[in-house]
């Protein structure tokens, strides 16, 4: 099994002033996600909509969901251009 703590990509930079900064997040967005994603901050929020299923959806649920939306999108982008960076750099592969 593979230790994940140790070998999961990060998803977030450190800008030049040293704040964690989410991949295809502003700096401004990733602190308004870390503060919705505190589960304080979401027992509060008053509901502003139905969904689907009838159920209720309270306004923080919806620009989380905004917000990780936006930086999956850019993390995943991010992640296929890696990969295919590391493919060209391979050491390990004899075009012959």
């Amino acid at each position: 099994m593979i230790d994940q703590r140790r070998n999961a990509p990060r998803r977030y930079f450190v800008d030049r002033q040293g704040h964690r900064v989410l991949i295809g997040l502003s700096l401004d967005e990733t602190a308004e996600f870390e503060a919705l994603d505190l589960p304080s901050m979401n027992a509060g929020h008053a509901v502003v909509e139905h969904g689907v299923s009838g159920g209720t959806v309270a306004a923080g649920e919806i620009r989380w969901l905004e917000l990780y939306s936006k930086h999956e999108e850019a993390w995943r982008m991010w992640m296929a251009q890696s990969r295919a960076e590391q493919e060209d750099d391979s050491d390990f592969v004899n075009y012959v």
